[in-house]
């Protein structure tokens, strides 16, 4: 999938949908973590492979967190900040697997290219905000798709009509 968004025809924006009431434990919150870094990290190639003066078009990206008509759910703000520390993990976990197996030790392995980190260099902690230097626009908004009340999809609408 991550293959797919490195060259887009018509992609206008993606829409991440994270269980608001699983990241708030650690297995779930480490597997959303882990995909959005993937799917962060094709973005952000798609954008430095770039050949030509002209930049790709901007990409915005929904985090849905959905569920929040459970009581167990994160907050929409919270789930930003466990997501950008989870993602923090992630980058520090596969930079150590690569200097464990010495891949990347020295520069002419490429691996050094900051293409291959996400964020400002891999280095300190991961903010959705460092996406926006390659045209990434992070927005963490909640909401539900079912639940004892109806649905509440309000906000993701609202975005998606921002889109367009």
């Amino acid at each position: 999938m991550t293959a797919q968004l490195a060259k887009p025809d018509t992609l206008r924006g993606i829409i991440f949908l994270v269980d608001a009431a699983a990241v708030g434990e650690e297995a779930g919150l480490a597997e959303a973590a882990e995909y959005l870094h993937d799917v962060l990290l094709a973005l952000q190639k798609r954008y430095t492979a770039a050949k030509t003066s002209k930049s790709p078009r901007e990409v915005p990206v929904l985090v849905a967190a959905n569920k929040l008509d459970l009581f167990t759910a994160l907050p929409p703000d919270l789930v930003r900040v466990a997501l950008e520390k989870a993602i923090t993990d992630v980058r520090r976990t596969r930079a150590r697997g690569l200097r464990d197996s010495g891949v990347g030790m020295g520069e002419e392995d490429g691996v050094e290219d900051e293409r291959d980190w996400l964020g400002d260099g891999g280095d300190g902690a991961f903010d959705f905000g460092q996406m926006e230097e390659v045209n990434v626009h992070v927005q963490v908004k909640g909401g539900n798709v079912m639940g004892a009340d109806g649905a509440d999809a309000r906000d993701w609408w609202e975005w998606v009509a921002e889109q367009l």
